[in-house]
């Protein structure tokens, strides 16, 4: 038996929220207690720098790797969507929580006496709650907002709604995002729904984007359990949280993700959902940067065959153009706004 496991994790709200869910959740169901220990990556370090150039999202998952590596941690628990397709050898994902809400959300400045909100910003028409749908949002927020978001996948997709948005990384805490935006840093947010919804902040989601408009991230609302091969002792303790279902459909997304040679500096949506009981439906898009041109693939079947919707899925991307896409992606210098994942 397992006196304790030692739980590697990031040191921000979101990361600290999907330790303790974890942490909780083995000790729940009869698994030892975990000790969370902080690890400060790369990521965290550059927080001015944009992902493109300090070599994207791995950067917030390798410190936390190579201390699993070294037997410092059990386990590590990540955002799944921070993950590489490709894991290193040695490594692999454990187990997954249940799925939160994997859509991205667009948040709107909240109104208040005093806020400093820029005029326009003030005069928003409807308000954020009175939105619906995508017109909604296209009029409140007229044809060039400033969206603050650093994402690749999010940019090429809502320019082909907003064609003269301009687009704005931003980084930090949630509470940090939240309260420049409200400043008058930008004229909305496009966030995680699932951050949102899991650190308290649901109410400030303004609409939340349906995939025909943007496909969220492989993994998107997924935590992952990550340990070393051959550690049955955790791997048991870890089995006792494992969510299947969300389980498949992360499988079915890295599947693709993989098949098409992408990472996290690629514009490429997925999200696979459960339907009519043990099947699995996915939906994938690659869209070019200048949000020109999109390739979409539809797959569907059981989910014990997860990993090979996504490569089907994949082939009739890249079958439809995909290829030319992502290879174009690639060739974008990082210093003209370059790739962001």
């Amino acid at each position: 038996m397992i006196d304790e496991l030692r739980l590697g994790t990031r040191g921000s709200q979101l990361a600290l929220w999907q330790a303790h869910a974890v942490a909780e959740r083995i000790a729940g169901t009869g698994g030892p207690s975990s000790r969370i220990v902080i690890i400060k990556t790369s990521g965290d370090r550059l927080q001015e720098a944009p992902l493109s150039e300090i070599g994207g999202k791995r950067l917030f998952v390798k410190e936390i790797e190579d201390a699993l590596f070294r037997g410092e941690i059990d386990l590590a628990v990540h955002s799944s969507k921070d993950m590489p397709a490709l894991l290193p050898d040695g490594l692999t994902i454990a187990g997954v929580l249940p799925r939160e809400d994997p859509l991205d959300a667009v948040v709107l400045p909240q109104r208040a006496e005093g806020s400093g909100l820029r005029a326009h910003q003030t005069a928003l028409s409807p308000q954020p709650s009175a939105l619906t749908t995508i017109d909604d949002l296209v009029s409140a927020l007229g044809q060039t907002p400033s969206i603050g978001t650093g994402s690749v996948r999010r940019i090429s997709q809502l320019t082909r709604l907003f064609p003269g948005a301009r687009f704005t990384p931003i980084r930090g805490n949630l509470d940090t995002r939240l309260r420049k935006l409200d400043e008058g840093g930008h004229d909305a947010l496009v966030l995680a729904a699932a951050g949102l919804r899991r650190l308290g902040f649901a109410s400030r989601i303004s609409l939340a984007l349906p995939v025909e408009a943007c496909v969220p991230a492989p993994g998107q609302g997924i935590v992952a359990v990550e340990i070393r091969d051959g550690e049955a002792r955790v791997q048991r303790a870890v089995a006792r949280i494992d969510d299947a279902s969300t389980g498949a459909a992360l499988t079915a997304e890295r599947a693709l993700v993989a098949a098409l040679g992408g990472g996290c500096q690629t514009p490429i949506g997925a999200l696979a959902r459960p339907v009519d009981g043990d099947a699995l439906e996915l939906v994938a898009v690659v869209v070019s940067l200048d949000g020109g041109t999109a390739v979409r693939g539809h797959g569907r079947g059981p989910r014990s065959e997860a990993a090979a919707i996504g490569a089907q899925v994949a082939a009739q991307l890249l079958r439809d153009g995909a290829g030319d896409i992502l290879a174009e992606a690639q060739r974008a210098p990082v210093a003209s706004g370059g790739i962001q994942p």
